[in-house]
């Protein structure tokens, strides 16, 4: 499985991520081009410590154990997974603004590659470094292939 931690891969993801425009067309779910930059802000901003989910309920973390290992392995997500209530975004978002934004995280996170330890994330609990990694780059992916880049 690809890292964001590693060069390559991130390098591929910001070069994906610069592909994207206010014309690109989702092939699925319900976010414009804008809102997916803000939405994969998110897990960036979490594993940061720069944002916060209001509280976790213990049925969320319960329900979270069985899906824990998907968000690292080698098999990408469904089209259409229903997004958590806390990262949704309906607001209409600048595309140039939002891919700023993110591609500023995604560096801050990849420099982040020699660290050892992270805190638990709020939902599903330790991650290795290399989980983190792997779990980061996952999601960009998705999303990258739901704008077909």
């Amino acid at each position: 499985m690809k890292s964001l931690f590693n060069s390559e891969a991130h390098e591929e993801i910001l070069e994906r991520i610069n592909q994207l425009s206010e014309s690109s067309e989702r092939q699925w779910g319900k976010m414009e081009v804008g809102q997916m930059l803000h939405h994969c802000q998110y897990p960036l901003k979490i594993s940061l410590g720069r944002h916060r989910l209001d509280k976790t309920s213990p049925m969320l973390k319960f329900v979270g154990k069985f899906f824990k290992k998907s968000l690292y392995n080698d098999k990408p997500w469904r089209q259409g997974l229903p997004t958590a209530k806390g990262l949704k975004v309906v607001d209409d978002k600048n595309v140039d603004e939002e891919k700023k934004v993110l591609i500023g995280l995604i560096n801050d996170f990849h420099q982040k590659k020699d660290k050892k330890e992270w805190d638990p994330h709020p939902v599903f609990g330790k991650f290795s470094p290399e989980q983190w990694g792997q779990m980061q780059y996952k999601h960009l992916d998705h999303h990258l292939r739901q704008f077909s880049v």
